[in-house]
């Protein structure tokens, strides 16, 4: 695994590459670090060359900026791609990096191998809308201890079923590790992100990259980014739409196997 850094449009993209084969970039969405694909890329560095990073503003990719918007971090994802010499790439992403892989294939449909796309929506507004257990966990997220704040977010990550299981306290430490933050606290780019995503509107980006090989993957339990949207997805960008039965959120972290098979299988078309 190689760390390197690049110097684009005001902000030194923070970035990592690992892996031999085909190209692959994988893009995560707000308030999370690259590192949060660790268990996809375990997986996928044995057959395909990986590059994963922290979207500007975040983590290592330094400085927060004054303004945001999706298709800014779209463009940053092909000036990664220029650095590595990623004439072509398959393009996997997480909820508002899912957005951002969009943008990114519509402003070089040449480029872009495949898509792959976990838990994401058409409009930005869809994880902001005014729905009563959204909000909720939202608020207790924000509120209270920090023992609180961590688990009302796994809550919102996570399906209950699944915490039932699990050692709270355990399973907010390696989510933390992942994400590169602890949990209780938000970062500073973390509301200029969400407003990013608010007005982004993928609409009309959808019938341009039908051509392009797609996988959408949502989650029967997520209330962030509901399997609706993720069906939307699939029929505008007429790509192969798969539910996750027992999943929310954050699928890639609570059911990495079931990701990755899905993934492998799509990226090796």
């Amino acid at each position: 695994m190689i760390h390197k850094t690049l110097l684009h449009k005001g902000c030194r993209l923070s970035y990592y590459v690992d892996g031999e084969g085909p190209s692959v970039v994988l893009i995560h969405g707000t308030s999370v670090s690259g590192n949060a694909w660790r268990p996809q890329i375990d997986a996928l560095r044995p057959h395909f060359r990986c590059l994963w990073f922290d979207n500007r503003g975040y983590g290592e990719s330094l400085p927060i900026p004054s303004s945001l918007t999706v298709e800014q971090m779209g463009e940053d994802v092909l000036a990664l791609m220029d650095a590595e010499s990623f004439d072509r790439a398959h393009l996997v992403g997480h909820s508002l990096g899912g957005a951002i892989a969009l943008c990114a294939a519509s402003q070089a449909p040449s480029r872009v191998l495949s898509l792959s796309l976990l838990n994401t929506f058409v409009s930005g507004r869809a994880p902001l809308r005014l729905h009563p257990q959204l909000l909720w966990k939202n608020l207790r997220s924000m509120i209270g201890t920090a023992a609180m704040r961590r688990r009302a977010l796994l809550e919102l990550m996570m399906p209950a079923d699944y915490l039932a299981q699990h050692n709270l306290d355990k399973l907010a430490a390696q989510v933390s590790a992942l994400f590169g933050r602890p949990l209780e606290t938000m970062p500073p780019i973390a509301m200029k992100q969400i407003v990013a995503m608010s007005r982004f509107d993928g609409s009309s980006l959808l019938a341009a990259l039908q051509g392009t090989p797609t996988l959408v993957m949502s989650a029967r339990h997520d209330l962030l980014t509901p399997p609706s949207e993720g069906k939307r997805l699939a029929e505008g960008l007429r790509g192969r739409y798969v539910e996750l039965p027992s999943a929310s959120h954050a699928a890639p972290i609570q059911c990495p196997s079931e990701v990755n098979a899905l993934l492998l299988s799509h990226l090796r078309q």
